[in-house]
């Protein structure tokens, strides 16, 4: 039996947990949460409607009790603080990082074999603590950034266009963030390159607001982003338990790949059942390269803030 646990239930969990029973991609959701009873309730919730919907995905809660978990094929973890308006990324690193860590370890202890999706901000810093405290092999722990970055390019794409957004295909590498590297080279409409389609400064101005995509949604809304994210995480789960060989890009830690080692950041990649198959290098230019090097230099800055907090 397929069994995936989503721990935080607040706004991305929640969702993610919804979109896993929704589209029965397991057969069993445990959502976990250090709040009393919201895990439980929002578990609830979601299979009541499961007559409604059509589903038979099981959802169950937990207010921290991890041997409700045992056993879990993948694990979603979204805990953490939320980005307030005026809040940096940077930030948040102690707190989240503090988190993550308590987070892993208690997942670990009842799913050793567990693949670990990392959703918690800042994105590839949180994916490196989750990689530190697990001890698992890098293809098996993993940050979902990528496919949500993607997805805000190919939204913005497909108005500019006025096209299904289904006909759009794209890549983003780097860091989750301002720094992300989007790769209009490799950006296309139904086949059709997108550099024959748009104009440069238009897709250049869809570019600038896909890397800023996030904190357009807080400056709205007052807090970060739930329905894409969560989304986004429960396809990456989906590719997992379905074996489906997607190619996404994922955030995971670099060894030699593009010629960057230790460091964790966004990259095209094959996932299926063991998590990353394959890390897919591709052939950049010169511009695209130094784009990726500043990415590169950024998230390790921020991940020497967290090795200096942990000693």
């Amino acid at each position: 039996m397929s069994k995936v646990t989503v721990v935080g239930a607040g706004n991305v969990g929640a969702t993610c947990a919804d979109v896993l029973a929704y589209r029965e991609i397991a057969e069993e959701i445990v959502l976990v949460d250090i709040k009393e009873g919201v895990a439980e309730g929002k578990a609830l919730d979601i299979w009541q409607k499961a007559p409604i919907n059509q589903y038979d995905s099981k959802t169950v809660g937990s207010t921290n009790d991890y041997s409700k978990t045992a056993n879990s094929d993948v694990v979603v973890i979204t805990s953490g603080l939320p980005r307030k308006p005026g809040m940096t990324r940077d930030d948040l690193i102690e707190t989240n990082a503090g988190i993550v860590k308590s987070v892993t370890e208690n997942v670990i202890k009842y799913s050793p074999n567990a693949i670990i999706i990392v959703v918690s901000n800042p994105l590839d810093v949180m994916t490196y603590q989750a990689h530190l405290t697990s001890g698992l092999p890098r293809t098996k722990v993993i940050g979902m950034a990528g496919i949500l970055d993607t997805a805000r390019y190919r939204a913005f794409l497909a108005d500019e266009l006025n096209v299904s957004g289904k006909e759009i295909q794209a890549i983003l590498m780097g860091g989750h963030g301002d720094t992300m590297v989007p790769l209009p080279r490799y950006t296309t409409v139904a086949g059709i390159p997108v550099t024959e389609l748009v104009e440069k400064d238009k897709l250049d101005a869809i570019i600038e607001r896909t890397k800023f995509g996030g904190g357009e949604l807080v400056k709205l809304m007052g807090t970060s982003a739930w329905y894409a994210p969560g989304s986004a995480a429960a396809q990456m789960v989906e590719a997992i338990l379905k074996n489906q060989r997607r190619v996404f890009p994922v955030c995971i830690k670099l060894d030699g790949e593009y010629g960057i080692d230790d460091c964790y950041l966004g990259v095209p990649v094959i996932l299926g059942k063991n998590g990353v198959e394959k890390v897919i290098e591709l052939d950049l230019n010169a511009e695209e390269k130094a784009l990726l090097e500043t990415s590169r230099g950024h998230v390790k800055e921020v991940m020497n803030v967290l090795d200096k907090l942990s000693n």
